[in-house]
């Protein structure tokens, strides 16, 4: 069976497993815990250059930005605030651990990725202690200092634990090739869980359908103009890069921050966004792997 056809098939199964497995949802917790992981992974393997960003990768943190508060303020005039604050979640997401390696297997320039990936994670997770407060009606010291220390927690620590170990042990760069499927089953277990979660709050809690229906509406909006804009962005040269750093997101992270400072409602807002990404990036390892064969 082809590399290609097991990972589309995981990936389909675990979002599918968790929502039939909703009491899953206790060990939601974990999913900070396995962001921290998978980025101590890819960290490991990066460093950050100069020579690696381009002009385009500025673009691509500027459209991400833009995009983050135009979901908010379109989610807003569809729903109301928490359909806004859900669309604001998906559309702030940087880009994914995993968009490297799904570019990988696509068989695109992964160096983009990665310089796409560090770019965006560090600018706008810098940026979140400011902006959420803001988003959530909340602009505190006290909310600054909570969502900083999870910031920390979930990035720089990994980043500063990779460099320190990177510098002990100079072969630890090649560790993240061999940990390549520990990397991706970490990531089918945090597409899991936060599956689980979505399926036992929309079990436990009375989500109007029209409530529900307009979130998964935008945040796929939201998902479809990323992936294009992204194409538009990296160019002729990294039209496919451009478009799976800006798409591809890391909702992991930004679920956890919505779980903790705002509600298992707004989590919806990336939770339904995995649900498009990973829909599109199936679509993309299936004819990758037509094209193997």
């Amino acid at each position: 069976m082809k590399p290609g056809f097991i990972r589309t098939a995981a990936l389909l199964l675990a979002m599918l497993l968790g929502a039939l497995a909703p009491q899953a949802h206790l060990y939601t917790g974990a999913i900070p815990w396995l962001v921290a992981g998978m980025l101590f992974i890819v960290f490991l393997q990066t460093r950050w250059a100069r020579g690696a960003l381009r002009r385009s990768h500025g673009a691509l943190l500027a459209v991400n930005v833009a995009m983050g508060f135009a979901g908010w303020g379109l989610g807003t005039l569809v729903g109301g605030a928490d359909v806004g604050r859900a669309a604001f979640f998906a559309g702030i997401s940087p880009t994914a651990t995993a968009a490297p390696v799904i570019m990988s297997f696509l068989g695109g320039q992964v160096e983009y990725v990665v310089a796409a990936f560090l770019l965006t994670n560090l600018a706008i997770v810098a940026g979140l202690p400011v902006l959420l407060p803001l988003v959530l009606g909340q602009p505190s010291p006290a909310l600054f200092r909570q969502v900083a220390g999870t910031v920390l927690l979930v990035v720089f620590t990994p980043l500063g634990a990779a460099w320190l170990v990177r510098t002990l042990h100079a072969g630890a760069a090649g560790w993240p090739r061999r940990l390549r499927n520990v990397s991706f089953g970490a990531w089918l277990l945090a597409v899991f869980l936060a599956m689980a979660n979505a399926s036992h709050y929309l079990r436990t809690q009375p989500v109007p359908p029209a409530v529900l229906a307009e979130i998964a509406g935008v945040t796929a909006l939201v998902c479809a103009a990323n992936f294009a804009l992204g194409h538009l962005v990296g160019g002729r040269h990294f039209a496919r890069e451009g478009s799976q750093a800006l798409g591809q997101k890391n909702t992991a992270f930004t679920i956890a921050l919505a779980i903790h400072y705002a509600s298992p409602l707004v989590a919806l807002g990336p939770t339904c966004y995995v649900l498009w990404h990973n829909l599109w990036n199936s679509w993309q390892l299936h004819r990758a792997a037509r094209r193997e064969g």
